[in-house]
């Protein structure tokens, strides 16, 4: 990545760990603003990484942080930390969409309360950032929004096992589709960024099955992520990303490095065939 996102102001959420988190350290070595927003604000044993653990490593990489406890399926939170963000480092540059629930259960084994979460925090969520931060978006140089959603797919084989995921991931992919028409014009650049293979987080919890040895870390999201946001928005505009593809289109040729045991197999990640 260039050094064209020193002095950005990135609005990054579900930061405080994870693909987001190596997102934020990614830009953060350009010397990037940060904006960290996600619920985790005290430390959890069985989930590590906060906003402010985040923050720490945001700066000791050479960026400037902001921690935001920010609930995206609240519109008064989303509201008070772009506000906050705004107040803070004068701007919003580059929203990334990162924060999803997930759930990966047919019909009689996913509660409606598990239901109603991944579509408020995957779609609505992405919509609602979106629209607080595009006052903001529209002033700035470049602006961008980056969402990390899979390239739309009506096949059967990705909605029959879970709907209730599928419905809410599909929906932040046509939340992109749609935004690009919109914003495009405007010069608003919209795109979408997925991993070819899985890539070892937390969410592997959810994933029954799924051994991390045939897993990428989030770094190769990340480096991804910081290749597209260095484009002029118009590229990348109503674009579905894959993280491979970016980087082999960058140049990239040796990705063991990647690779969480690279003597092992890679697992290609959901919705992709």
């Amino acid at each position: 990545m260039s050094a064209s996102l020193a002095g950005k102001t990135l609005f990054i959420t579900g930061a405080s760990r994870g693909i987001g988190l190596a997102i934020a350290l990614r830009a953060a070595k350009e010397g990037a603003n940060i904006a960290i927003a996600a619920k985790s604000a005290v430390a959890n044993p069985k989930l590590p990484g906060t906003i402010h653990s985040a923050a720490a490593e945001v700066e000791a990489a050479g960026g400037q942080a902001l921690a935001l406890r920010c609930d995206i399926r609240e519109e008064d939170e989303v509201q008070a930390a772009v506000a906050a963000t705004v107040e803070r480092f004068g701007g919003i540059d580059i929203l990334v969409n990162n924060a999803s629930a997930i759930w990966l259960k047919g019909l009689a084994e996913t509660p409606m309360k598990r239901f109603d979460l991944m579509q408020q925090v995957n779609a609505r969520g992405s919509f609602l950032c979106a629209q607080v931060c595009l006052p903001h978006l529209r002033k700035a140089y470049n602006p961008q929004i980056l969402t990390l959603a899979p390239p739309p797919t009506l096949a059967p084989r990705w909605w029959g096992p879970h709907t209730g995921y599928t419905l809410a991931k599909m929906g932040m992919s046509f939340v992109t589709l749609g935004l690009a028409a919109e914003l495009g014009p405007q010069g608003i650049g919209v795109s979408a960024l997925w991993p070819q293979t899985v890539i070892a987080t937390d969410a592997l919890k959810m994933i029954p099955g799924v051994d991390e040895a045939g897993c990428r870390t989030p770094q190769i999201v990340a480096d991804a992520a910081a290749v597209i946001l260095a484009r002029p928005a118009a590229e990348n505009n109503g674009r579905f990303f894959l993280d491979e593809a970016v980087l082999r289109e960058a140049g990239v040729e040796d990705f063991s490095a990647y690779a969480v045991d690279p003597d092992q197999p890679l697992l290609p990640d959901l919705f992709l065939d």
